[in-house]
């Protein structure tokens, strides 16, 4: 597990991806260990919101020791987000959570798949897989296809969309029995229904999945237990069958955690 610490960022540039979505590009020695999957959590000004803001890392540039974030307006704290503009400081706080296991895909082919605000933590996956054939595919509500001439660079993407204006009318499950695609192993990240989903069909198919739980966190750091997911394991700070998604997540092996109605 990474070492926590704390740090002030500076925002490099800020911008509006689609209706309620936006985007930080930030400077931060804390880039350097970013890891697919993983998170930060970003402290508003606003003295009356104390705790910081989960923020999954959409994309990192090492060289430049900078993090890209991409997050969904949903509250005081992220409405104040998205009027930070460049030169602008920020607190936050990383590198938070594990990671999806990329050894795991070397010469398989890896179905990455992302639905709504979990569709930014699947540009750096897919940029950080090698050795493997990737297939792309992403849920939306409606044609703001945020993030999806990024994701083209890395893979065949395919498009899900609720209303039907692009791609397949549906979800990202209604995409793989339109198109018969197959794979080895799966990624994925997006609300609890699509992952209910995809661990079905992963336990269908036989084959394995990583799933990044979406869940409201309050530290961050597994001290509070205000995000916590049944599972088969015993965690050793509660000792009871519970997981911290913040710490020992928010990756895990789908068949590791409850979440359909036959696992419990």
């Amino acid at each position: 597990m990474l070492s926590k610490k704390c740090g002030v960022a500076e925002v490099i540039s800020a911008s509006k991806l689609a209706t309620g979505v936006y985007e930080l590009w930030i400077r931060t020695e804390l880039a350097e260990n970013a890891r697919p999957g993983c998170f930060i959590g970003v402290y508003p000004k606003n003295q009356a919101t104390l705790l910081p803001r989960p923020i999954s890392i959409c994309e990192v540039d090492r060289e430049k020791n900078a993090l890209r974030i991409v997050y969904r307006i949903a509250g005081k704290g992220t409405e104040e987000f998205s009027a930070y503009a460049a030169g602008d400081r920020v607190r936050i706080l990383g590198i938070l959570g594990n990671g999806y296991p990329l050894q795991e895909a070397e010469g398989k082919t890896v179905f990455l798949m992302g639905g709504g605000i979990g569709v930014p933590p699947i540009l750096e996956l897919a940029k950080s897989l090698k050795n493997c054939k990737k297939i792309i595919i992403l849920g939306y509500r409606d044609d703001e296809l945020f993030l999806k001439e990024d994701m083209e660079q890395y893979g065949k993407v395919y498009i899900a969309t609720e209303d039907g204006s692009v791609g397949t009318k549906g979800n990202v499950m209604d995409v793989i029995n339109e198109h018969k695609l197959n794979a080895d192993l799966i990624y994925t990240c997006g609300p609890i229904p699509m992952l209910k989903a995809i661990k079905r069909f992963a336990r269908e198919k036989q084959i394995p999945a990583y799933l990044s739980l979406e869940e409201r966190m309050a530290c961050g750091v597994g001290a509070c237990l205000g995000c916590v997911c049944k599972t088969i394991h015993k965690d050793e700070h509660s000792h009871v069958h519970n997981a911290r998604i913040c710490t020992d997540g928010p990756v895990f092996l789908a068949e590791d955690v409850a979440i359909l109605e036959e696992d419990k």
